[in-house]
Formats: C-alpha cells, structure tokens, sequence
C-alpha cells in the first residue's frame, strides 16, 4: 500500500546553528534565527492544515507559532481554511502542564498520547481531540498527540497508525515543527516527506545540545537519504528545501 495516499503529507521545518544544532546545551529556547526565517516559518504553518511538535518543544517556549499576517491569513481563507491550523502536541505519556500559556492561545488543540497517557484528558477542556496512537485502541474525544520515549517500557506511540488517523480527520498537510526526538522516530518509519533546514551564523557546540535528529541514529547504510530541491541565501541565512529520496 503507498502510505502516502492514507496519511498527511508532512514538512519538517526548523533552524539551526551553523554546526547543526536546535537549540544550546541547556535547550534554551532557540531565538537566533532572523525575522525573515520567522516570517517563512509562518508561511509553512499557514499552508498546513496542523502543526505537529512534541511536548519538550513545547516545554521550551511555552506557546506555539500561530498564524498573525494578515495577507497568510486572506491565503487560508480563499483555501477554505480556517484561520488557525491545528496545533497538535505529541506526548505518549501526555504529562504536561495544563497552566502553560498555550492553553490560553486562540488555537484549535489536539492531543496524540498512548492510551495511558490519554486517560488523564479525558473530560477535560483543553483538547478538541485526544487521539490514541495505538493500534487496537479507539481513540478518544479532547485529546492530545505523542512523542518518542528513550525507554521501551514507557508509553509508546505508533506513528503510522496515528498518521493515519489524522489523514482520516482531514489532516492533508502536516508541518512538523519538531524536536529532534519526534522527528527522528518519523523518519524511522518512514514518515517524513520533506524538509526545511534553515542554516543560521552561529555554532552553538555542545555534546548535549540537541540536533533536528535526535534518537539512536541510523547506520550509514541505513541513513535516510535527501534530495535537494532548493538553496536559497538571504542575508546571513541559508534556507534549504529537501525531499527524503525513496526508490521506487
């Protein structure tokens, strides 16, 4: 079957330090990209019908990026989009705050956790939707969506089938906002159809500090392999477009 007819397309967009780094060795929240990378930030999420990131994401800046010039704003209503995409956080084990500022934005929320974590939302207002990701398991109403864990015997999710459940909500487009944990496991499986890296002036170093792909790593042989489509210079900035490279 070609996942991709039954699943959200999905754009990984994040910046990054000069030596590959998202963020310092403290996992500070990454300012250091420019008003311009911001601006086409917010053009990948207004062409997306949700956003996707995980809650150590989240955790670091404490709200999401919604959707505030006005002429994106016009482009998704003339796409007979509403005028905020979904913002969707990722946690398997779904321990997170409910007193963070992203639950007083005005953005539609949903939730993908296990089906433990997801026990806790039940009921409560927070999320439009909590979606289960795992097979076997009906997901339910005002939930939230999942991240990667390290250790095996903590709650998992299975990212093909919780894709699929969003492709059968009317997800289409999926812009992936990270970190390098969620990402990592998407591209694991195979589920990440593209990226945007934008190279920003600085090194940041550090062996803790985080990079867009986090997790185990892949074998060389193994390795997703990438196709550049684009590599744009604007001021300080190199902004560069890939597709994964699959074989036919």
């Amino acid at each position: 079957m070609d996942r991709s007819r039954s699943r959200p397309h999905t754009t990984v967009i994040l910046a990054m330090s000069a030596d590959g780094k998202i963020a310092d060795a403290r996992r500070s929240p990454a300012r250091f990209s420019s008003q311009r990378d911001r601006f086409h930030l917010e053009q990948q999420i207004a062409a997306a019908d949700a956003t996707l990131f995980g809650a150590g994401t989240l955790r670091a800046y404490g709200t999401t990026l919604s959707v505030t010039s006005a002429k994106l704003l016009h482009q998704r209503l003339q796409n007979h989009q509403k005028s905020q995409p979904i913002q969707i956080l990722a946690s398997a084990s779904a321990k997170i705050d409910p007193q963070w500022r992203f639950f007083r934005q005005p953005v539609p929320r949903w939730l993908i956790a296990s089906a433990a974590g997801a026990k806790s939302w039940q009921g409560r207002s927070e999320f439009e939707k909590v979606i289960v990701g795992e097979q076997g398991v009906l997901s339910r109403e005002q939930g939230a969506e999942g991240q990667t864990e390290k250790n095996n015997c903590q709650p998992r999710i299975d990212w093909t089938f919780a894709l699929e459940q969003l492709f059968s909500l009317g997800i289409k487009r999926l812009a992936v906002l990270g970190g390098g944990e969620l990402v990592a496991a998407m591209l694991a499986v195979d589920l990440i159809d593209e990226m945007w890296l934008t190279v920003c002036p600085l090194l940041l170093g550090g062996t803790n500090a985080p990079s867009p792909v986090a997790g185990m790593g892949f074998p060389e042989n193994l390795a997703p392999r990438l196709e550049l489509l684009s590599a744009q210079v604007e001021a300080q900035e190199v902004f560069l477009h890939y597709r994964l490279h699959r074989s036919q």
